[in-house]
């Protein structure tokens, strides 16, 4: 099997280093900030399976530089960066996200992203979640 020049954690970690962390419990405390607005870029089965933060906004991870590019055809209102919004990015363990804020950082779009993810956010840390009856 040939090697890879980077592997996925090698990119997780690297990006890490360079963004804004945010704990559970930290984002707890801000849920019910107006300017606070969580993205939950898991898979939309996902937040169907284990719910989702209550007021979140689901961005999938496959479209998310397109939403937040206001040059782009598929921009959404909602990630304007003259609102005075802190934008706090999740995924299930906190991954797909840190990837997703770097990436975001190197357009221009100030995010931070919750550490842990959703995987520990309701049985660890007792936080919110709202499910959609099936």
């Amino acid at each position: 099997m040939t090697s890879l020049k980077i592997s996925s954690a090698a990119m997780v970690h690297a990006a890490r280093m360079r963004i804004d962390e945010i704990e559970s419990a930290d984002l707890i405390a801000r849920l019910s900030d107006p300017n606070v607005v969580v993205v939950d870029i898991r898979d939309i089965r996902e937040r169907q399976r284990a719910g989702f933060i209550p007021g979140s906004f689901h961005a999938p991870r496959g479209m998310i530089e397109f939403w937040v590019d206001p040059e782009s055809p598929y921009y959404k209102s909602i990630f304007a960066q003259d609102q005075g919004k802190t934008f706090i990015f999740h995924c299930a363990s906190g991954w797909r996200s840190a990837l997703t804020v770097a990436t975001l950082q190197d357009m221009g779009f100030k995010a931070a992203h919750l550490k842990e993810g959703f995987s520990t956010w309701e049985s660890e840390h007792g936080g919110p979640v709202e499910r959609v009856d099936d």
